[in-house]
């Protein structure tokens, strides 16, 4: 080493010590070597049934012909229906309030009531008055306390949202619609502080010691050709793709990884609520028992968002109940994935993480009105998933 070299190495605080992390380039060159990048270790999901802290059932409001987004005129107001969406309604909710604006809308109308308060309610009454309108929400509870609080959680855009024998020929097309514009509505929310809607890798699992055989309850008797349209979406979502074996920590023969879109459910309904509240919508405590208590409404349109509610309130019979459970286990915020293996969904979320066993088939709990929580039902998924943490 000449003393001219030696002397820059030594004032740039390197020794001859300091080439032995360096190698020569093809040029001649001295380059610093580099570490390798290393995928973050996944923390075990606790899985003793002494974690839980809730469990809760959500009556999905189920139509064969798809949701109900539509006008009539009772008495002398125009009723907007906005209900209907199976296990879609958070997914949907801002493509459903777009088209239910629009015909609230209609004639210039400026003084508009919206009857519910949880996904779809919220998400039409911003939109109609964003668009000029004042706005009234009429609600027998609060986002927290109705069925969209009690929804899974993530983006599920066709879950049980019609029959593909009873839906309208249009209606792929205007699904497609509305799913796109919530997929770029709900990008708005990403990054927010409280993350009330963020990607998290879901890991889908295929094969272990339990075997692959679904955990939940039984399918109720008869069958629903459910509409399945994910190749309309294709290449507006992410991805899954293979796994090797050292990709990930599972004991199972195959599994795949792909970003789901979550919705941190109760964060994402008080920032829409603040929203409403702050840009000039009101909120009104009521409960209606009958079409004609509309009367008594001084707005001359009302959008009617009472989900499975309509059933009692309209008479619409065409509306099946599918009932759905949720464990709920105390949060853990080390864990950052989703799992589902063997029909058990497992999502994180502040609030907690949700267990659901959806059993073996989309038939499961449909035509069930039922809402008692079944705990033994959600110590079984615990159980199934525990062998995957086992080590």
């Amino acid at each position: 080493m000449n003393a001219q070299l030696h002397r820059r190495m030594m004032l740039a605080g390197l020794g001859a010590a300091g080439l032995a992390g360096c190698a020569a380039s093809p040029a001649g060159l001295v380059a610093a070597s580099r570490p390798d990048f290393e995928r973050p270790r996944l923390a075990p999901l606790l899985t003793d049934p002494g974690r839980l802290s809730r469990i809760t059932v959500c009556t999905r409001p189920f139509r064969a012909a798809g949701p109900r987004i539509e006008a009539e005129a009772v008495g002398d107001k125009r009723l907007v229906h906005n209900y209907g969406h199976g296990g879609s309604g958070w997914s949907l909710s801002w493509g459903s309030a777009e088209a239910a604006r629009e015909l609230a809308m209609e004639g210039g109308t400026r003084e508009v009531a919206v009857i519910g308060c949880g996904a779809l309610g919220l998400t039409a009454a911003l939109q109609i008055l964003r668009a000029g309108a004042k706005v009234t929400i009429y609600a027998a509870e609060r986002t927290p306390h109705t069925r969209s609080a009690r929804a899974t959680g993530v983006w599920s855009p066709d879950s049980r949202v019609a029959a593909d024998s009873a839906v309208a020929a249009d209606f792929p097309v205007r699904w497609e619609a509305m799913a796109r514009r919530s997929w770029a509505e709900h990008h708005a929310f990403v990054g927010l502080d409280g993350e009330p809607v963020k990607f998290i890798d879901q890991y889908s699992l295929r094969g272990t010691r339990g075997g692959n055989a679904p955990v939940g309850p039984e399918p109720t008797p008869g069958r629903v050709d459910f509409v399945r349209y994910e190749a309309r979406l294709q290449g507006l979502t992410p991805a899954s793709r293979a796994l090797g074996p050292d990709e990930h920590p599972f004991p199972v023969e195959s599994a795949r990884v792909f970003p789901q879109m979550t919705f941190n459910v109760a964060e994402y309904a008080r920032q829409l609520t603040e929203a409403f509240l702050m840009e000039g919508g009101r909120i009104v405590q009521r409960t209606f028992h009958h079409p004609s208590e509309l009367a008594t409404l001084d707005e001359p349109v009302v959008v009617n968002c009472t989900g499975y509610g309509a059933r009692a309130l309209f008479g619409d019979e065409s509306l099946v109940p599918v009932r759905g459970q949720i464990a709920w286990l105390t949060p853990q915020p080390e864990v950052t994935y989703a799992l589902w293996y063997q029909s058990i969904s497992m999502v994180p979320r502040a609030d907690g993480i949700v267990i659901q066993a959806n059993g073996p088939s989309q038939m499961v709990g449909y035509g069930v009105e039922d809402e008692t929580p079944d705990r033994a039902d959600a110590e079984r998924a615990l159980a199934a998933l525990a062998p995957l943490f086992a080590a």
